[in-house]
């Protein structure tokens, strides 16, 4: 298998006859397919079958009657040159597609080679996650989803690539709810669970471009540093519904209430939290506005009688039993 490159500008209708005159050149066979081709073609094809050769190291009988089926094979040896994957690729790309995601990118102002790249942001997430650069580097050296696309990201700059990851999050409320609807609707999704918690992270440097580098409790116990608070709603089948980040110092449980109002789900859901976020004035602001919500109480002990509980799982020496408490 012989890759000519992006660089070479070869006339879909020529493919064929270029490639069988390789081929004829190689094997070392007389062919008359020779005068259909065109010089610059035929001065191409003899370049390429010489390039072959030579790696082979042997020398094809051109002579007539010359054609030999003997050839020369290393069993120990096999030489790749540029190998690309493309296998996960395809099916991220195909799933991409699927969901739409590509028609609405071209819908919110992405041009063909924007479009590209964005997609290449992308299925960098999914197949090889990584920083910006490490993703670009992945597309440029190891990946042939540019050959899927159509487009050679060896020519994509480093900063082009950075302002499409912008563009892409500065679309990013419009993208989850699109994505959401569209998986809803592939996968007959029902909204009876909804899932939210937050965690964050912390910068190594002082991060002082960005505002919402913030210093408060790190969950990683690097309050050392400026942190971010990274917030995420799921459904029931953990598909995301909505992400944000927040400062690193914001309050935790007074997020709920903006995460919640941008859904707008009818009817509303069962919100399941931890009890960071469950203070009183949480459950009155759900019960408000007619959700039902699972948490975990903030009380160490809670009333509990053994003879006024149900079992509900049993395994081996384990019991588990619930008591319904009405307040």
């Amino acid at each position: 298998m012989l890759n000519l490159g992006r660089q070479v500008e070869v006339p879909r209708t020529q493919w064929g006859p270029l490639a069988q005159r390789i081929e004829v050149l190689v094997q070392g066979q007389l062919d008359l397919m020779a005068d259909g081709l065109e010089p610059a073609w035929e001065a191409l094809a003899e370049h390429c079958a010489a390039r072959i050769v030579s790696r082979r190291g042997a020398t094809p009988a051109l002579e007539c009657g010359g054609a030999s089926d003997d050839q020369r094979v290393d069993l120990e040896r096999v030489e790749v040159v540029r190998p690309r994957s493309v296998g996960v690729e395809h099916v991220a790309l195909e799933a991409l597609r699927r969901l739409g995601l590509d028609v609405k990118l071209a819908q919110l102002g992405f041009n063909r080679h924007q479009l590209s790249a964005a997609i290449g942001v992308i299925v960098g997430r999914m197949v090889r996650p990584g920083s910006e650069l490490a993703t670009h580097q992945w597309l440029q050296q190891r990946s042939a989803l540019g050959a899927l696309l159509d487009d050679d990201f060896a020519t994509l700059d480093l900063h082009h690539f950075y302002r499409v990851s912008d563009r892409l999050l500065a679309h990013r409320a419009t993208l989850e709810a699109f994505l959401y609807q569209q998986e809803c609707d592939l996968f007959a999704l029902s909204e009876t669970i909804t899932l939210y918690d937050l965690t964050n992270t912390f910068f190594e440097g002082t991060a002082r471009g960005n505002a919402k580098a913030q210093r408060g409790h790190s969950k990683e116990k690097r309050s050392d540093g400026p942190l971010v608070t990274l917030a995420l709603v799921l459904d029931g089948s953990g598909f995301p519904k909505r992400s944000e980040v927040f400062a690193g110092n914001v309050s935790e449980p007074k997020t709920l209430e903006n995460m919640l109002q941008r859904l707008a789900p009818a009817p509303a859901p069962t919100v399941v939290m931890d009890a960071g976020i469950a203070t009183e004035e949480n459950l009155a602001w759900l019960q408000k506005h007619g959700y039902r919500y699972l948490v975990v109480s903030r009380e160490r002990h809670k009333p509990f009688d053994p003879a006024q509980a149900t079992v509900i799982r049993a395994e081996g020496a384990t019991r588990i039993r619930v008591q319904r408490v009405l307040d």
